[in-house]
């Protein structure tokens, strides 16, 4: 048996092609060259030798992008399509572009070889506001797609029934981890409301009841039961031209789920939830103001952005449509798939995210995504604290700005940064002199436009006790001018960029000793407890 996958590198691929290598036949799996080395990389993991076959190609081209040859050993095969865009903050254009033109692709690929399709679509092909039973027999309900997200993924459907090739269609719920190890690749469906729960466990004891609304009917599936039942399905005989439901037969409402993943995280959980259609209760007017008032949109809107919800995710979770999946069950009867009920791998799903996926944690992907292409300024950067900072910016992809008094320091610095493929532009200068402070940080922002982060890191220790200072003023001068006021006149330089474009990190690095007030660190800190108070009044 021949086998063609598309999407193979991604959440549901990876597993998929786990299930496919344990079956008789080959599997070429379609890549492009930017995703071989990763490609290979996962093949080489599952050890399925020459039955996973890597084929270059690209679903936005003709044909995939495939010779004449390839598409040769494809003629009857079984063509898996999961490469699509699975974002609902995705723009119209990309939606457009994978969902839609790629799918019309592959289909045309199909036409041409005599290929049987598996076509993964979503539940999304419903909508968010069909309000009852979406079978598996319904496509075209005269549905509201008022989504980009949602109306590509239809039109994809719609253009793999009409093209007259061997077809299957499997629509998955809303797709989660494993329920055998909680790995998951990226934030979508229910992960958006984790960082609230998570933030309600810093706030509130678990044992607080709280008050929350209902919601509509939630369909999570794990990724590992999707990959088993398409994989279960498609090698069944007598199925063609059918939908199947990959979804969970006893859907459970949003705050039911949402108490699973509370429990999960020992959060407070949601004992009175009220139904949100209880809104229709309110006089037509004042659901007009409230929808229309500017004040409660914006708190909405921050409200959101600083849990980092999407609003588009609160309207798909309030959907009160219901997916059943008689077909699927009845196509997997005998195989051993089924899927788990949520609250037997909801820990699970929870400790993966809380470990590796939430934004704040510092992973190794979290903290490039949050330094690629940043201008950080480390001051102090020669030696000690800023030069490791230094070093471990710029290996998340910073572009690193550094500051200190030896040039010969930096330079080496410099070079080392480079060797690691880093960027890093050395600008020496004596931060105790406060025109130096001017003249450095405006010859930063003309060459580098912006300062995204500023380390102020630079800083002199003065250890006497205060019987020797008696005639030694300028030593607290001294210190001031370096650890409080140089850091004071780079930050009132940045500042106005920053705020202006409504972001950027001013570190500051103060010292244990505001809190333990050592013997003989006086002047040193004064100084370090001044920048701290500055820093909390700012």
């Amino acid at each position: 048996m021949i086998r063609l996958v598309t999407g193979g590198t991604g959440f549901i691929g990876r597993h998929l092609l786990r299930e496919l290598a344990r079956r008789d036949g080959q599997t070429f799996v379609l890549v492009r060259p930017g995703s071989r080395e990763r490609l290979e990389a996962l093949l080489d993991a599952l050890g399925a030798g020459d039955r996973l076959v890597p084929i270059n190609g690209d679903i936005t081209q003709a044909a995939l992008g495939l010779s004449d040859a390839d598409q040769a050993r494809l003629r009857g095969a079984d063509m898996f399509h999961l490469a699509a865009v699975y974002d609902l903050e995705a723009s119209e254009e990309d939606n457009q572009r994978a969902n839609v033109d790629g799918t019309r692709h592959v289909v045309e690929l199909a036409q041409r070889t005599g290929a049987r399709l598996h076509h993964m679509s979503s539940i999304a092909v419903a909508g968010a506001r069909w309000k009852a039973k979406f079978t598996e027999d319904m496509f075209d309900e005269g549905q509201v797609l008022d989504h980009p997200y949602y109306r590509t993924k239809f039109e994809a459907e719609k253009i793999v029934r009409a093209s007259g090739v061997r077809f299957r269609v499997y629509r998955p719920g809303l797709v989660v981890g494993s329920s055998e190890t909680g790995e998951a690749d990226r934030i979508d469906g229910p992960y958006y409301a984790f960082k609230l729960i998570q933030r309600l466990r810093q706030a509130i004891p678990a044992w607080v009841p709280l008050v929350g609304f209902e919601g509509g009917q939630v369909n999570i599936v794990p990724v590992d039961f999707v990959a088993r039942a398409m994989d279960a399905i498609a090698h069944r005989d007598g199925l063609d031209g059918h939908t199947f439901h990959l979804t969970d037969p006893n859907a459970r409402s949003l705050g039911d789920v949402t108490n699973e993943f509370c429990r999960a995280a020992h959060a407070p959980q949601f004992t009175l939830r009220v139904d949100s259609r209880a809104a229709a209760m309110l006089p037509g007017e004042a659901k007009s103001m409230l929808e229309h008032w500017k004040v409660a949109q914006l708190l909405k809107r921050r409200l959101l952005e600083g849990v980092r919800i999407p609003e588009e995710a609160i309207r798909f979770a309030s959907s009160r449509t219901g997916f059943p999946c008689e077909r699927a069950q009845s196509a997997l009867e005998g195989t051993g798939v089924a899927c788990p009920p949520l609250h037997s791998y909801a820990w699970k799903i929870w400790d993966y995210w809380e470990r590796h996926m939430d934004p704040e944690v510092p992973t190794e992907r979290n903290l490039r995504k949050a330094l690629q292409d940043r201008i950080v300024v480390v001051t102090g950067a020669s030696s000690g604290i800023g030069r490791a900072t230094a070093q471990l910016v710029a290996r998340h992809g910073a572009k690193v700005v550094l500051v200190s008094r030896t040039r010969e320091k930096l330079d080496a610095l410099r070079d080392e940064i480079a060797a690691e493929g880093g960027a890093a532009f050395v600008y020496p200068a004596d931060l105790s002199d406060l025109d130096a402070c001017d003249a450095v940080i405006k010859k930063i922002l003309v060459e580098h436009e912006r300062v995204d982060i500023l380390v102020n890191n630079a800083g002199r220790s003065i250890r006497r006790s205060i019987e020797a200072e008696y005639d030694r003023f300028h030593d607290f001068q001294r210190t001031m001018q370096l650890n409080y006021f140089g850091a004071v006149k780079l930050m009132l330089a940045v500042l106005p960029g920053m705020r202006s474009r409504r972001r950027g990190h001013i570190v500051n690095i103060s010292s244990i000793g505001v809190q333990a007030f050592p013997p003989r660190f006086g002047a040193y800190v004064a100084s370090k407890s001044a920048l701290a108070a500055l820093s909390r009044c700012i």
